[in-house]
């Protein structure tokens, strides 16, 4: 679901394309949960959930990445932070924001 990586934050993501709302709603399969507006079609669905998490994070679009699934409903996200003294507090408040909306 969340786990670390040497740039960032990996999360794995199940996600529901073509719902009536963009939200975090939940853990499925061991994934979190993401319904989305747009549809699975010409990256729609790829792009609306690279800025929903950014705007859940607070980071910026460009650090979000999908690193795996981008066909599929089942995606791996990497959530890159700029390395520095406070990464592993930035992670560690990434982590906290998902959790807390689970």
């Amino acid at each position: 679901m969340l786990s670390d990586h040497p740039d960032g934050l990996l999360m794995d993501v199940r996600v529901q394309p073509k719902s009536s709302q963009n939200a975090l709603v939940g853990i499925h399969d061991n994934s979190i949960k993401i319904k989305l507006n747009a549809p699975p079609v010409e990256g729609k669905a790829n792009k609306a959930l690279i800025q929903l998490v950014a705007k859940l994070l607070r980071c910026p679009k460009s650090s979000v990445t999908i690193i795996a699934g981008q066909a599929s409903r089942n995606k791996r996200v990497l959530v890159r932070i700029e390395k520095g003294p406070d990464f592993e507090d930035k992670r560690q408040s990434m982590k906290n924001k998902i959790k807390a909306r689970l």
